[in-house]
């Protein structure tokens, strides 16, 4: 069975907001292309070197994160026997729920254990088969509040949207804190549907950064 590590996709993010010189990749930059250790994916970075943006990575994942608000992930997990079986018998929608319920969860609750999940929606158009889901993490954001005099200490409570989807044996999450919601404090009021379009929109543009193994480029539908 694939096993994702405890709060990879987090830890990555914590360990990149904390570098201060560039780390060394398992995967490779060539121009402003990451390309994924097994050579499943390339992708073209969204961050600037200028704007503080860093590349972090292990064999499965990938994080990119900037000092104005990003901080993206990119996971890609082979998908073993097990796994290949746990599909063949649930068909696409229902494996996407279960990767997503039984190993990416449990994973940002091991790094913020008041996490659940808010809301998900399944696209049968996107990419063959594309499940979003929508998480509330209390104190597990990635960024910083605005500091106000007399504020509540109480942490902010941060959102994070999650594209998953498989192509060629490999299952695909990338991952997306809704940074805004946090750094802008009070003055962001948008709804929950509105956040969810602005992390769905966001995770899509992500996902059409990317160009797979023996795949043309993947393009979203049209609105």
């Amino acid at each position: 069975m694939v096993r994702v590590p405890p709060a990879l996709i987090l830890c990555l993010a914590v360990a990149t907001a904390a570098a201060q010189e560039a780390p060394s990749l398992a995967g490779s930059i060539e121009g402003d292309v990451y390309v994924s250790p097994t050579g499943a994916y390339k992708i073209k970075i969204p961050v600037l070197p200028a704007l503080g943006g860093v590349v972090r990575d292990t064999d499965k994942v990938v994080t990119f994160r900037d000092n104005f608000g990003l901080q993206v992930s990119v996971g890609a997990f082979p998908q073993d026997a097990t796994q290949k079986w746990e599909l063949s018998t649930r068909g696409i929608k229902d494996y996407l729920i279960y990767f997503f319920s039984n190993l990416v969860l449990p994973d940002f609750r091991q790094f913020c254990p008041g996490t659940h999940a808010e809301s998900a929606g399944f696209s049968a158009d996107l990419l063959d088969g594309t499940l979003f889901t929508y998480i509330l993490m209390p104190g597990g954001s990635m960024f910083n509040p605005p500091t106000v005099l007399g504020a509540s200490e109480s942490p902010p409570v941060a959102k994070r949207g999650n594209m998953l989807f498989i192509h060629n044996g490999f299952t695909f999450v990338i991952s997306t804190e809704l940074s805004e919601r946090v750094t802008e404090g009070k003055s962001f009021n948008k709804t929950p549907e509105e956040e969810n379009k602005m992390l769905r929109d966001r995770l899509v543009g992500l996902a059409a950064r990317m160009e797979f193994t023996g795949a043309a480029k993947p393009k979203a539908p049209a609105p």
